[in-house]
């Protein structure tokens, strides 16, 4: 009797548990993800002194090849999200390019030369909005990677800069855009009074390099962030070294700075002297719960 009724039980409850074994998964699947999370953040690395770890490299080279595999494996999905990212900018392409052109008048001002010219100009500038899409994705498998050698602060020093990274890049290329484009491009194609042919390649290409690279360089606040949070840079040391921290700026802004005069080289200086500024007052920020270097 008691069997007939357990099945009769299991018959009646078919449908509620039909509609309520999907949640149960989920909320299993969920709670061994927050609990590898948690295990993730808790854990501490064994830490070792430089030339002891060197040391066990060396006699021991089949643990760095685990982490050139797990290296390879971050890049590709990197890569893949990268591929995606470009693959999705190639629908907003054609927009992209011609908001580029608007400095010159736009695309109608431009003469193709080459045969491969515009094609060559879509892909760079697909690949540059794909780069700026994916640049979040990327910075986190290189923190995934770099993540199990890290403290559990440092983790979460790492994490935390992961959402902003692609903020500042992309406020470097609206920098680059906005201010020094439009200083640039007169300089350069008036500076001897001779007509000059526009080409998609002299201007676009131009701009397309302009943007990426003082995109980078306005993620060196974001850098110094972590490298403080890390315990290798701190507010203080930054501060001392100023003098030299702008002639390093001074040499970087006169390699990215499109033009030889001083206008355009102070354009790119200023706001990377403000940048360092604010890589201080990180630093700081970073650091605050320990006690400043003498």
């Amino acid at each position: 009797m008691r069997k007939l009724l357990r099945a009769a039980w299991r018959l009646i409850t078919i449908p509620f548990r039909i509609i309520f074994w999907p949640l149960q998964q989920a909320t299993r699947g969920l709670s061994q993800v927050f609990s590898k999370v948690r295990r993730f953040f808790s854990e501490e690395p064994e830490e070792a002194p430089l030339p002891e770890a060197v040391a066990k490299v060396i006699q021991e080279p089949q643990g760095l090849l685990v982490h050139i595999e797990a290296l390879r494996k971050h890049l590709l999905r990197a890569v893949i999200v990268l591929a995606i990212t470009t693959a999705i900018s190639f629908a907003y392409t054609e927009q992209i390019v011609n908001w580029l052109a608007q400095p010159v008048g736009g695309l109608s001002n431009l003469t193709a030369i080459g045969v491969t010219e515009q094609i060559s100009i879509f892909m760079k500038v697909a690949l540059l909005a794909g780069f700026a899409l994916a640049l979040p994705y990327i910075a986190l498998e290189l923190w995934l990677f770099a993540a199990p050698g890290l403290s559990r602060k440092e983790r979460l020093y790492g994490l935390l800069a992961i959402p902003a990274v692609g903020v500042f890049f992309v406020g470097g290329m609206a920098f680059a855009y906005f201010v020094m484009l439009p200083a640039a491009l007169p300089f350069l194609t008036r500076i001897l009074d001779i007509p000059t042919i526009l080409t998609p390649t002299s201007i676009l290409s131009f701009s397309v390099g302009l943007m990426f690279w003082v995109g980078v360089a306005f993620e060196f606040p974001l850098v110094i962030f972590v490298l403080a949070g890390m315990g290798v840079v701190n507010g203080r040391m930054l501060a001392d070294q100023w003098r030299l921290a702008v002639v390093i700026i001074a040499i970087a802004a006169a390699l990215i700075t499109p033009t030889p005069d001083p206008v355009n080289m102070a354009l790119v200086m200023g706001p990377m002297i403000w940048l360092y500024t604010l890589s201080i007052g990180l630093a700081f920020i970073a650091r605050r719960s320990q006690k400043p270097s003498n």
